[in-house]
């Protein structure tokens, strides 16, 4: 058995130091500012979006200047809906109140847009049970994000605590607010060029050519 995966599309990734994101409100984020992402296909446990969400009051407070922008739908890709809201981000929202002026719900959003959240991002957050590593944490790498990330099995295929980004318990919220804090305050130019350099590994075209020798086709 072989691994090989599919690749991701590195050359319409990089980072930007002029990227700017407008959102819903009218007000325009630009790259520099202390900007905290999340991106999931949906907002669920599945993808540590509990325990972020659990994290953000004690965040919000540690950097009052901070902005946090949150990408995914309503919906459930993995596990179940909870049982008494209509979605997670609900039924979280509830537990845990936090400012609409500071944190921002973009739901699913075109490509664009996806790439313009992550090129003005100063701290990247993913989160995931073991289970398939998402696309979007490579591309966030591959975008120059600084990576806080659940220190499990399968973002340890892939991030190396302290050389290309940082690593913490999937359910400490104490934990994973002090650290996204920490990075906010530092570019951390080492662990995102580091982190640019290991989602190379996994572009499409290194996918493509994995494959070609997987089947025994020559190399283009």
């Amino acid at each position: 058995v072989q691994i090989q995966h599919e690749g991701i599309r590195c050359g319409q990734l990089g980072p930007d130091p002029t990227a700017t994101l407008t959102l819903p409100n009218g007000r325009t984020l630009r790259a520099g500012q202390p900007i905290v992402s999340y991106v999931a296909r949906n907002l669920e446990p599945y993808r540590g979006f509990h325990t972020f969400m659990r994290a953000l009051p004690a965040l919000l407070r540690q950097r009052p200047d901070s902005q946090i922008v949150i990408v995914g739908g309503d919906g459930v890709s993995y596990g179940s809906a909870p049982r008494d809201a209509a979605s997670w981000r609900e039924k979280l929202l509830r537990e845990h109140p936090v400012d609409p002026e500071r944190v921002h719900f973009l739901g699913k959003v075109p490509y664009e847009v996806y790439r313009q959240v992550l090129q003005v991002s100063a701290a990247h957050v993913y989160l995931t049970y073991p289970f398939v590593l998402s696309w979007s944490l490579l591309e966030a790498m591959a975008s120059g994000c600084r990576i806080v990330a659940s220190d499990t099995a399968p973002v340890r295929e892939v991030i190396r605590d302290g050389e290309n980004g940082e690593l913490t318990d999937f359910f400490d919220a104490a934990a994973l607010a002090e650290k996204v804090g920490a990075a906010l305050e530092t570019d951390g130019g080492g662990l995102r060029r580091a982190a640019r350099e290991t989602a190379g590994r996994y572009s499409v075209e290194a996918g493509l050519a994995g494959y070609r020798r997987l089947l025994g086709l020559p190399a283009e």
